[in-house]
């Protein structure tokens, strides 16, 4: 795991020194166990190297081969190892000192710029080939490592983060509006589809799952295809399917154990992470080594006020997982004091960018800052098991038996789901004809769910060109279920191949790991167990009235019934966020009326909308709002108002 920077000049110039030492200075403030440059004629590359895995203590980086004249510099940790040490034939004794750069640099050899989609792990890097007088470089499929760059007729930069690129003097801060404008007017998670902009005009990013390529001074930036070879995959029985799949799980999670250090894992009461401890705890005790888990829970003196089928303290679902699993020195912190008001400067800090997941900002930090105290090295999540692992709609599920007309096997279905969730039958059946056959809403119409208020200010959508944008819910509900197909099998196809909505997950957990030097890293993110989950039919996912059902029938024996039968109450983050920001109120709602006050902001935000909510907050702190989207406007606001004021 490392910082990587590099100066490319297209003319064949030689590369000024001293800008390459300006970019590797800026990264100064990131622990590092290294620091290496090389450079040579045009080209310089930079490596402030963090040494996680066995491999990487002694890995040269920058790496030049003098046999294959080819450099290397790489932010990697290739999961996949054996399968290619194997396939590209590297004698069994030289197998446990190859570096990961090193199988890179094997696989590009053999494979060129096809060879990124046979990489199984978090990377990116740059190479230069010398023969062909070429750079080429790639992100893994889900961003999970990121790659910036500022190119000009002369030169290209890159870097893992934006700021050292602005050292360069020819590189300049420049506000990107219509990036802006885009971010603002999509209410959901998530930023600009466009994934290779950023809100900085002279900074563009390399998209997950894109190989770059640059000879002389042409730029060109393609996608490969990392589900290409996914097929239908019929066995025999459940236990067949189960197997299988703890088989692939176990492989993921193993291959991300690799470190000198201690072994961490995010643990909340869920299934996602629950399963990913499991199998780690299991498979560190065969080394005698502990697993050190890290949950969130609210402070002590927080009131529930979430309903009955939510449940805003997980200790108790926590405590059940640790006692089954074994092997486990658990964590259950707090952090008193904290919220994401206190943490917001320190966030835009590490993000670099505006961000609006500031529920679990302060959480998030404090989790990888306890992890660095004691010494873990990989960080272990289950955080994209939603649409893999854990996938299992049973409404959507239901809704194409009813299309079908399937109804011997819906009734049975249903029948069982009802008495599973404690829902009457009548009702799952309404949600699921609506779902079904979407007209019937306007013969039966029922209650508007809340619109979220258009934020962006419409002038300055006018300017930006995204006016006509602002009525095409595909647009402005990017990241939800507005912009995916209603098929149940499509929709989760797709949410794979959509890269905007992998890129801010990854970009949050690379830049949390280089403040801390410590990897996370998510099995449930592995291309193998992702491509296995998508190979298989629906039923494995929905049956006998069982949401959720492959990841519940795979870790018996791994999970407590607890949690695994589980289909009526869920968790739920950061519930006590209103509570934790009752110190600072005053403080807040001074900020926000001078926000309203600011006329650049007036110029890119509704104001109608913001004084809205500042009339709510303005009657004092009340824990229920934690979840209204009045606070998340007035949050999400005030990032950028701050983010304006720090860099423009």
């Amino acid at each position: 795991m490392s910082a990587i920077a590099g100066i490319y000049h297209f003319n064949g110039e030689q590369v000024d020194a001293q800008l390459g030492r300006q970019l590797m200075d800026a990264l100064h403030h990131f622990p590092a166990d290294r620091i290496d440059t090389w450079h040579r004629d045009n080209i310089f590359f930079g490596c402030h190297a963090q040494w996680i895995t066995n491999e990487s203590v002694q890995e040269k980086l920058p790496y030049y081969d003098s046999d294959r004249r080819l450099a290397i510099t790489a932010d990697a940790i290739i999961d996949n190892r054996d399968e290619l040490l194997e396939r590209l034939h590297v004698e069994h004794s030289r197998r446990q000192e190859t570096s990961d750069s090193e199988i890179i640099l094997l696989a590009y050899q053999a494979w060129g710029d096809q060879s990124p989609k046979y990489l199984v792990g978090d990377f990116a890097f740059m190479i230069w080939d010398e023969r062909q007088q070429l750079l080429f470089g790639a992100r893994d499929f889900s961003g999970a490592r990121t790659l910036y760059y500022h190119r000009n007729n002369e030169q290209l930069a890159f870097c893992t983060v934006m700021k050292p690129l602005f050292s360069l003097p020819h590189v300049t801060k420049q506000l990107n509006e219509a990036w802006l404008a885009e971010y603002i007017a999509i209410t959901g998670m998530f930023e600009p589809p466009n994934c290779g902009i950023t809100i900085y005009k002279q900074i563009e990013q390399l998209p997950p799952a894109h190989a770059i390529t640059i000879s002389r001074d042409q730029v060109k930036v393609t996608r490969y295809n990392s589900f290409a070879n996914v097929s239908p995959l019929k066995l025999k029985s459940n236990a067949d399917y189960e197997e299988a799949f703890r088989d692939v799980f176990q492989r993921a999670v193993t291959s991300r154990l690799r470190t000198s250090r201690q072994v961490g894992a995010y643990l909340s009461g869920g299934l996602d992470s629950g399963s990913v401890v499991s199998f780690a705890a299991k498979a560190l005790q065969k080394d005698s080594r502990v697993l050190h888990t890290y949950s969130y829970v609210p402070e002590e003196d927080f009131v529930d006020w979430t309903p009955k089928y939510k449940l805003a303290n997980e200790r108790p679902n926590i405590q059940a997982t640790v006692q089954h699993v074994g092997n486990i020195e658990p964590n259950y912190l707090s952090f008193q004091g904290r919220s994401p008001f206190s943490e917001m400067d320190d966030w835009l800090e590490i993000m670099e960018t505006p961000y609006k997941s500031f529920e679990n900002s302060f959480w998030l930090k404090g989790i990888y800052e306890k992890a660095q105290q004691q010494g873990i090295g990989i960080l272990l999540n289950g955080q994209r098991g939603n649409y893999g692992i854990s996938w299992g709609p049973a409404l959507d599920y239901y809704m194409t038996l009813m299309r079908g007309m399937k109804w011997f096997r819906l009734i049975r279905e249903v029948n069982q789901y009802s008495e599973k969730i404690g829902v009457d039958r009548a009702r799952i059946y309404r949600v699921v004809s609506r779902k079904a056959f979407p007209i019937l809403n306007r013969w039966r119409p029922v209650s508007e769910p809340y619109e979220f208020p258009q934020l962006v200010n419409p002038e300055f959508a006018k300017q930006t060109g995204i006016f006509e944008r602002l009525h095409d819910r595909k647009f402005t509900g990017i990241g939800t279920t507005a912009d995916l197909p209603s098929d149940p099998m499509e929709a989760r196809k797709e949410h794979f191949e959509r890269v905007h909505v992998w890129n801010i997950s990854g970009a949050r957990g690379a830049k949390l790991s280089l403040r801390y030097g410590v990897r996370g890293h998510d099995p449930t993110n592995d291309l193998r167990v992702v491509r296995y989950c998508l190979s298989l039919p629906m039923e494995q996912f929905v049956q006998k009235g069982v949401d959720r059902s492959l990841i519940r029938r795979s870790t018996e024996g791994y999970l407590p019934d607890q949690i695994r039968l589980n289909q009526r109450v869920r968790g739920i983050q950061a519930a006590d966020l209103i509570h934790r920001m009752i110190p600072a109120w005053p403080a807040f709602v001074d900020e926000l009326r001078c926000m309203s006050q600011d006329p650049r902001m007036q110029q890119i935000i509704h104001m109608p909308a913001i004084h809205d909510g500042i009339a709510l907050v303005e009657q004092g702190p009340k824990s229920e709002t934690a979840y209204n989207p009045k606070i998340k406007i007035l949050m999400r606001s005030l990032i950028i108002y701050r983010f304006l004021q720090k860099n423009f």
